[in-house]
């Protein structure tokens, strides 16, 4: 049984959805998102709480069952607060500028790194080692964030790099006199 399937959805006051066939779209105070979904699920609407039930017990109906009422509750939470994450710079010399809104990271590399964001996401820092990645597509938010941590992830002797706030790398003995 899909235990993320069965979960309601509450619907806040703020977000307005309208259904036509598949799509639905939701409108919010941060934007506007829709999502297709799979024709055999059913949508029900009462009292301001969504719910999605699937036809039958086929492997194919129970793992879009989940999937579907996933990322239906994700653009209603994108729409009404946005989603987030932070990325954490360690090591000398590291650090993030913003021009405009473009991102220029100095992470110990012959070059500044120059990454342009997507119109949608809103890229803001704190300090200059702490950046903050805002939108309100979920998806597009972490594969920025994926992005940016792939120009240097962090290596496993010191543990310099570009990482998540709150990531824990596991560090390894480096060599020994002997």
């Amino acid at each position: 049984m899909s235990r993320v399937g069965k979960l309601p959805i509450k619907i806040p006051d703020a977000v307005n959805l309208d259904f036509s066939g598949n799509l639905i779209t939701a409108k919010g105070p941060k934007g506007e998102l829709s999502v297709n979904v799979h024709p055999d699920m059913k949508i029900k609407l009462d009292n301001g709480i969504l719910t999605i039930e699937r036809p039958s017990e086929s492997k194919e109906h129970r793992s879009l069952h989940g999937l579907n009422r996933a990322l239906v509750a994700n653009i209603i939470q994108g729409v009404n607060e946005g989603f987030e994450k932070r990325l954490e710079i360690i090591g000398v010399g590291y650090r993030a500028e913003l021009k405009g809104k473009n991102l220029f990271l100095s992470l110990g590399y012959s070059h500044q790194i120059v990454f342009v964001p997507p119109q949608v996401i809103d890229i803001s820092l704190e300090g200059n080692n702490v950046i903050i990645v805002r939108g309100i597509e979920k998806e597009l938010v972490g594969q920025v964030a994926a992005k940016i941590r792939s120009f240097r992830p962090p290596e496993p002797y010191k543990g310099k790099g570009v990482r998540y706030l709150g990531e824990v790398v596991r560090k390894k003995a480096g060599k020994t006199a002997g």
